[in-house]
């Protein structure tokens, strides 16, 4: 078991030469949206993920899969299957952004995570220049809300997230 304390944002812009950064192609999609059971490819790596309630702090269990049992599970995954490439990008302060660079419907979303150890540590954050809004309490931001979307939903957080 482990506590996942994050916070999200829209950003300005995609940093310049993102080669020199850590990327993980990523796969996802969700079993159950309440509560949020989730399989997941990342890189060569498989998972099913649960997650408790909340948005910025909220309990998280990280059970690993082989590729078989993935392959399986993600073709009973409810509606929209996520893909996007994730950045480790340093902040300069100690934290690592992930910056999230979705594909496929949602060509157009970038969205820089950021983890923390502890909840003083998360609500001090000052976000670097290049985020320019908060959205961690903004359930539209969220991929298990994402994977149930529908297009006209998906066209308008693009539109937003532009």
């Amino acid at each position: 078991m482990g506590v996942e304390i994050e916070r999200k944002f829209l950003v300005s812009g995609i940093p310049e030469d993102l080669t020199k950064y850590k990327c993980r192609q990523i796969e996802q999609g969700y079993l159950n949206t309440n509560p949020v059971v989730r399989v997941r490819q990342d890189n060569d790596e498989f998972y099913l993920t649960y997650k408790g309630k909340g948005k910025m702090n909220r309990e998280e269990y990280n059970l690993p899969l082989n590729e078989e049992a993935y392959k399986n599970l993600i073709k009973k995954a409810d509606g929209n299957i996520i893909t996007k490439k994730r950045y480790e990008i340093p902040d300069g302060k100690g934290y690592t952004v992930e910056l999230d660079i979705f594909e496929g419907k949602f060509d157009g979303v970038v969205l820089a995570e950021v983890e923390f150890p502890n909840l003083e540590e998360c609500n001090s954050y000052t976000a670097p220049d290049w985020f320019i809004k908060d959205v961690t309490n903004d359930k539209n931001y969220h991929n298990s809300r994402m994977s149930v979307m529908t297009e006209e939903d998906i066209k308008e957080l693009i539109n937003v997230s532009l």
